[in-house]
């Protein structure tokens, strides 16, 4: 049976090929992403293609994510890396600009000397160089370096606790996300989020395009944990992303961080995924480390609707273990019970309160299946919000779209179905197809709950059937 937390899986070298798709999918992953900070389009067009021959021809649903680079700021090209020690002064100048210290490069953000201050932590590539701004001019930054380390070209740079004033898109952005469009994905990610304004930017942007993709938002500085509830409740999925959070933050706030954001999400109804690093010495490694497992584990427990690997298969050595470790660790615990923060979910209208009736239902009937008739999908999320426990929980609904992006929704199995005018008839559809599948045997009772309008049954209703 397959594990009720879901898997993103990011493409690269290591698993472009059509054929190594299909193995992962047959090992378990659910969405597929493409990181446009090193995809070009016609490599990230190809991928979206062979993701949906390869779901077509095993008649599954899986979503394609296109995560967009985001305003991120980032060093200049050098001749060769920079060997820095502790003391020595680098220089962070503007394009066009001479240096004035023999370690400079550039940085491709303007704007960077107004925004910092003297006594500012300045973090290179993700944690591997820590300096201290001693001095800003107008048209560079001179740091103190206070680790030693190499520094390459084009490596990224935080400012903890500086509030940017980056533009939510850049010009980048926007042309990747035309080709999102294009493509027909599921998902889109915002990268650097750091308040509602700027999910509101990237959906309108979307949607002035006639996109019709789902937003994510990627928490990724203190900015963004300041505006969480507002981030939370304008973004259809939130991703923690512990790469850039966990050098923004102290690393000892990191878990507490996580924990907090999704049980945030599970109160105010919004899915969450937990990414970066979790199998990170599998990238080279067969097993995953005991951390890295009680890591999983710990995500999983908290029920986050969706977990996600990046460099593990994108140039990992063995990405088709790293599903299957994914997999044998999240089914594990899931049979050992979760944090249950489904049940402080607040419900905030009469749609969110059927569903809990149904779930509350259908988790008390032995060998109960839970069944949710959605055009659109939002009743599909409601309910598994709510964490049901039983083990079949399925969604119908008539498109294919809804399908896919129901496919990071922790728990739910989607099935396309069209729905006929009459709402006896539909459940009869619902039966047969559960039955053909192997999902029910006769007389299993099966919870319906529905936010269609038909003759016969009524928005936000439930139904108890038999198979």
């Amino acid at each position: 049976m397959s594990p009720k937390t879901k898997f993103i899986i990011t493409l690269g070298p290591a698993t472009e090929s059509e054929e190594m798709i299909g193995r992962l999918i047959d090992e378990g992953a659910n969405v597929f992403r493409l990181n446009m900070s090193h995809a070009k389009h016609e490599w990230a067009a190809e991928m979206a293609k062979r993701v949906r021959r390869q779901a077509e021809s095993r008649r599954v649903h899986i979503a394609v994510l296109f995560d967009l680079t985001g305003p991120s700021i980032r060093t200049g090209d050098l001749e060769t890396p920079y060997n820095l020690l502790e003391g020595d002064v680098v220089e962070f100048r503007k394009n066009g600009i001479e240096p004035t210290v023999p370690l400079s490069t550039t940085v491709n953000y303007d704007g960077l000397m107004g925004d910092v201050t003297a006594g500012n932590t300045l973090v290179v590539d993700n944690g591997a160089l820590l300096m201290r701004i001693d001095k800003v001019e107008a048209d560079r930054v001179l740091c103190h370096v206070k680790t030693p380390g190499t520094m390459g070209s084009r490596r990224h740079i935080n400012l903890p606790g500086v509030r940017l004033n980056l533009p939510a898109l850049t010009e980048k952005d926007h042309k990747d996300l035309a080709l999102a469009v294009g493509c027909r994905a599921d998902y889109i990610a915002g990268s650097f989020v750091r308040d509602a304004a700027h999910v509101r930017e990237l959906r309108e942007a979307m949607k002035a395009l006639e996109g019709e993709s789902q937003i994510v938002a990627k928490v990724e500085d203190q900015e963004a944990i300041r505006n969480i509830d507002a981030i939370i409740h304008e973004a259809d999925v939130v991703m923690i992303a512990r790469g850039d959070l966990g050098t923004e933050v102290e690393f000892e706030e990191l878990p507490i961080l996580q924990r907090r954001i999704i049980k945030r999400c599970h109160e105010l109804g919004t899915r969450v995924i937990v990414a970066t690093q979790l199998l990170e010495s599998m990238i080279s490694n067969p097993t995953p480390t005991r951390a890295e497992v009680t890591d999983v584990m710990n995500a999983a427990y908290e029920e986050a609707d969706c977990l996600m690997l990046s460099g593990e298969t994108s140039v990992g050595r063995y990405p088709e273990r790293c599903v299957e470790a994914l997999v044998r660790i999240s089914s594990r615990i899931e049979r050992s019970g979760g944090h249950g923060f489904g049940q402080s979910a607040l419900l905030r209208d009469e749609r969110q309160k059927t569903a809990r009736a149904a779930v509350t239902l259908a988790d008390s009937l032995p060998d109960a299946r839970l069944v949710v008739l959605t055009r659109r999908g939002v009743l599909a999320n409601h309910v598994a919000m709510l964490r049901p426990r039983t083990a079949g929980f399925y969604a119908f609904t008539p498109t294919e779209r809804v399908c896919r992006q129901l496919a990071l929704t922790r728990s739910v199995r989607p099935f396309k179905l069209p729905f006929s005018s009459s709402i006896e008839e539909t459940i009869e559809n619902v039966s047969e197809m559960l039955r053909k599948e192997g999902l029910v045997r006769p007389g299993t009772p099966i919870v319906i709950v529905s936010d269609i309008l038909s003759d016969h049954f009524a928005a936000n209703s439930i139904l108890l059937h038999h198979a």
